[in-house]
């Protein structure tokens, strides 16, 4: 099996396919959702814990994932911030609303 393997990242083709597509990466971040920027972010690692990435695109995978990791949290502290909202209502908290018995 690890044999196998080893024959297939040989072989470029196959290799390649682990690749991501040119198409993907000139997305602007900005216009990725939570869950496309994800999926991209863990091709990208994927990619690079492979080790079969030169050095200048090494680094060029790294900047962008640095760059989709935090279009992430931006979007999840959005999202926290939205879903905040709707828990407290539009009218913020009610201190001494409930009190503790």
């Amino acid at each position: 099996m690890v044999r196998r393997s080893f024959e297939c990242f040989r072989n470029k083709s196959i290799a390649g396919a682990f690749a991501i597509s040119p198409a993907k990466t000139d997305t602007a971040i900005e216009e990725l959702s939570f869950e496309g920027a994800l999926k991209e972010l863990e091709a990208i690692v994927a990619r690079l814990e492979q080790g079969e990435v030169d050095l200048e695109d090494s680094i060029a995978l790294y900047e962008r994932g640095q760059a989709l990791k935090a279009h992430c949290e931006a979007k999840l502290k959005s999202a926290e911030g939205r879903l905040e909202k709707i828990v407290l209502g539009a009218g913020g908290p009610q201190i001494g609303a409930h009190e503790l018995t």
